[in-house]
Protein backbone atom coordinates (compact mmCIF):
# COMPACT_ATOMS: atom_id res chain seq x y z
CA UNK A 1 0.00 0.00 0.00
CA UNK A 2 1.07 3.63 -0.53
CA UNK A 3 0.17 6.05 2.36
CA UNK A 4 1.95 10.01 2.71
CA UNK A 5 3.81 10.64 6.23
CA UNK A 6 3.50 14.02 7.93
CA UNK A 7 6.71 14.62 10.15
CA UNK A 8 6.20 17.60 12.35
CA UNK A 9 8.25 20.05 15.29
CA UNK A 10 11.30 17.83 15.90
CA UNK A 11 10.53 15.17 14.16
CA UNK A 12 10.98 16.80 10.95
CA UNK A 13 14.16 18.58 11.88
CA UNK A 14 15.31 15.30 12.89
CA UNK A 15 14.82 13.35 9.05
CA UNK A 16 14.95 16.55 7.19
CA UNK A 17 11.39 15.79 5.62
CA UNK A 18 8.33 17.13 6.00
CA UNK A 19 6.50 14.83 4.29
CA UNK A 20 7.14 11.52 2.17
CA UNK A 21 5.24 9.24 0.12
CA UNK A 22 5.90 5.25 1.52
CA UNK A 23 5.27 1.98 -0.59
CA UNK A 24 4.73 -0.41 2.67
CA UNK A 25 3.92 -3.60 3.60
CA UNK A 26 3.55 -2.65 7.37
CA UNK A 27 0.24 -4.08 8.85
CA UNK A 28 0.47 -1.41 12.08
CA UNK A 29 2.37 1.75 12.97
CA UNK A 30 4.65 0.25 15.03
CA UNK A 31 5.17 -2.17 12.10
CA UNK A 32 5.90 0.96 9.94
CA UNK A 33 8.19 2.79 12.26
CA UNK A 34 10.28 -0.01 12.42
CA UNK A 35 10.37 0.13 8.76
CA UNK A 36 11.13 4.01 8.83
CA UNK A 37 13.93 3.08 11.48
CA UNK A 38 15.66 0.93 9.35
CA UNK A 39 16.10 3.68 6.30
CA UNK A 40 19.06 5.11 8.22
CA UNK A 41 20.21 6.69 11.30
CA UNK A 42 18.23 9.93 10.89
CA UNK A 43 15.29 7.61 11.16
CA UNK A 44 16.72 5.79 13.76
CA UNK A 45 17.34 8.98 16.01
CA UNK A 46 14.06 10.52 15.56
CA UNK A 47 12.28 7.37 16.44
CA UNK A 48 14.42 6.41 19.29
CA UNK A 49 12.06 7.56 22.00
CA UNK A 50 8.16 6.07 21.08
CA UNK A 51 6.90 7.99 24.54
CA UNK A 52 8.06 11.42 23.25
CA UNK A 53 5.82 10.52 19.67
CA UNK A 54 2.42 10.62 18.88
CA UNK A 55 0.64 9.71 15.84
CA UNK A 56 -2.63 9.96 13.53
CA UNK A 57 -3.83 8.26 11.23
CA UNK A 58 -6.17 10.27 8.86
CA UNK A 59 -6.33 13.24 11.05
CA UNK A 60 -7.28 11.12 14.28
CA UNK A 61 -5.25 10.59 17.07
CA UNK A 62 -4.60 6.84 17.20
CA UNK A 63 -1.58 4.75 18.95
CA UNK A 64 1.49 2.33 17.91
CA UNK A 65 -0.38 -0.90 17.56
CA UNK A 66 -3.46 0.34 15.33
CA UNK A 67 -3.59 -1.16 11.95
CA UNK A 68 -2.99 0.47 8.71
CA UNK A 69 -5.41 -0.91 6.91
CA UNK A 70 -7.28 1.68 4.30
CA UNK A 71 -5.37 4.19 6.16
CA UNK A 72 -3.88 7.09 3.80
CA UNK A 73 -2.13 9.50 6.25
CA UNK A 74 0.36 9.41 9.16
CA UNK A 75 1.27 11.52 11.00
CA UNK A 76 3.99 11.87 13.90
CA UNK A 77 4.67 14.75 15.98
CA UNK A 78 5.55 15.50 19.73
CA UNK A 79 2.99 15.54 22.40
CA UNK A 80 0.90 18.75 22.50
CA UNK A 81 0.61 21.23 25.40
CA UNK A 82 -2.14 23.28 25.52
CA UNK A 83 -2.84 26.42 27.57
Amino acid sequence: MTITILYFAWLRERIGEPRETLQTEARSVSALVDELRAKGERYALAFSDLAAVRVALDQELSDFDAPLDGVREVAFFPPMTGG
